[in-house]
């Protein structure tokens, strides 16, 4: 998962180590930062602002770099480092590769010495309600409004994808992360085992049934996922709920709106996941699988289609056979009457990277993500990990593997069908924690959908809402 935000990675947001006894404490830990953000950087390091430094960088301050080396790896990161170098040959460089964020970071926020530039990803990546709510976030404006790394008369922001901005902010102008992944979720599959049984990719419910009862009389489980970490199983059901009611049905769940769980797509799309596990067609022991385990299981031919985003092309390189042609599809449709046609699936900018106001190198560590924005490293991450920057046709003239090339085909099919729930990294502990608990008991058989529903509005949604201690972000349209 590069990354969530992991979430997020994978907003987000999600692609690390299992969630642990230490999230709850590192939420804690941030929690105990009463006064750490400020009015301004507390970084003294500034050097002076010319043509070629744009952010005024110093060119000899040391820079300290975090990153999330999960799906994605880290590579990437350190390749932009040496081109950081490059540029400023008397700067150091310390670069930490972990899958810990939490609960490495978590006691330097504390200690009023964070890192210079971190990539908040993964199930341990750091709650980000609590630190915007507590000032410890550079807004990365100034970032955004600087000249692009590659053509000076071009500001960053014009240089990203749709939405890439907009994905940074919580409830305001102010921009506090900048997702430099650009994930496709949805259904995934290998091409060469649907050829290999004669099944196209189902584009409705009803097909989908019909394959897997196919699947199941050849021995080969209809689908798989990662019973460790449930929420995995949204990056299908939220776009299928998109897709059946509209994006204003998400927008809804994401301003945690009262009854907005209740909304009739919802059911219809908890539903068919509940027909998955009431007619067998769920991998034997899914349950208690990893990411990588219902991953390698997928890879083996064990189970045809598995709930995912894009960076399970490069996670899953290890266990992926030669010929597999991997792919992606959206969410089958449920019915002639949903809102947004097939094709429509959840896409969004992921891998957040956040400058920290404490970090002693603010503006080294935004003039590294600038670097990390231009044509050349958002290419070398495309070739590297198998998925898109937010670079908008950064990836025009490389040739892309199978699954980023469906991905690719995916995105232009969806077309404005993209829906782009925010609930993962808005609330991640929601997210991840109450609602994924409860669709890993769906899947299980151990939930209805009716009360699946019930407790994502009232034990879920409406605990949000109602807790003040918790900050609210809502969609500006």
């Amino acid at each position: 998962m590069g990354g969530p935000s992991e979430v997020s990675r994978r907003t987000l947001l999600t692609r690390a180590a299992a969630l642990g006894a230490l999230a709850v404490p590192g939420a804690a830990l941030l929690d105990a930062c009463a006064t750490g953000g400020g009015s301004g950087n507390a970084s003294s390091d500034k050097g002076t602002v010319t043509k070629d430094n744009p952010l005024g960088v110093k060119v000899d301050a040391p820079l300290d770099v975090v990153i999330f080396k999960g799906g994605f790896g880290d590579k990437y990161a350190t390749d932009a480092e040496a081109a950081f170098k490059q540029k400023y040959p008397k700067a150091t460089i310390k670069h930490t590769g972990t899958q810990t964020i939490t609960q490495q970071l978590a006691p330097r926020f504390v200690g009023g010495n964070p890192p210079d530039l971190i990539d908040n990803s993964g199930a341990q990546q750091l709650d980000m309600n609590s630190l915007i709510s507590k000032g410890q976030l550079t807004d990365l404006t100034p970032l955004l409004d600087a000249p692009s790394f590659d053509d000076p008369t071009k500001k960053v922001r014009d240089t990203l994808l749709p939405g890439s901005v907009e994905q940074g902010q919580y409830g305001g102008k102010e921009v506090y992360a900048m997702n430099y992944a650009q994930n496709v979720f949805g259904v995934w599959y290998s091409q060469a085992q649907l050829d290999k049984y004669q099944i196209k990719y189902p584009q409705t419910w009803a097909d989908m049934i019909t394959a897997c009862e196919t699947l199941k009389g050849k021995g080969i489980a209809g689908w798989t996922y990662a019973g460790k970490y449930p929420y995995y199983v949204h990056f299908a059901m939220y776009g299928m709920i998109a897709k059946i009611g509209g994006l204003d049905v998400m927008k809804s769940i994401d301003n945690l709106e009262p009854n907005a769980w209740k909304n009739p797509a919802v059911k219809t799309a908890v539903d068919a996941f509940a027909e998955l596990a009431a007619k067998g067609y769920i991998l034997q022991g899914s349950e208690g699988l990893t990411h990588i385990e219902s991953q390698t299981a997928w890879n083996q031919g064990k189970a045809a289609f598995i709930p995912n985003g894009s960076w399970v092309e490069n996670e899953s390189k290890p266990t992926t056979p030669a010929g597999f042609n991997m792919a992606v599809g959206g969410p089958p449709s449920a019915s002639a009457a949903d809102k947004l046609p097939y094709g429509s699936t959840w896409s969004a900018s992921g891998e957040p990277f956040i400058v920290p106001k404490q970090g002693k190198n603010a503006l080294g560590g935004q003039e590294l993500l600038r670097i990390m924005l231009s044509k050349a490293q958002s290419q070398n991450f495309a070739k590297l990990v198998s998925s898109l920057t937010c670079v908008a046709g950064a990836a025009d003239g490389i040739q892309l593997p199978p699954g980023l090339t469906s991905a690719n085909a995916l995105l232009k099919a969806a077309g404005q069908g993209v829906s782009n729930p925010r609930l993962p990294d808005w609330y991640p502990d929601l997210e991840k924690k109450s609602l994924g608990q409860n669709t890993g008991l769906l899947m299980h058989k151990e939930l209805s959908t009716a009360d699946w529903i019930t407790r994502a509005q009232a034990a879920a949604a409406d605990a949000v809402a109602s807790n003040s201690a918790i900050k609210k972000f809502k969609h500006s349209s």
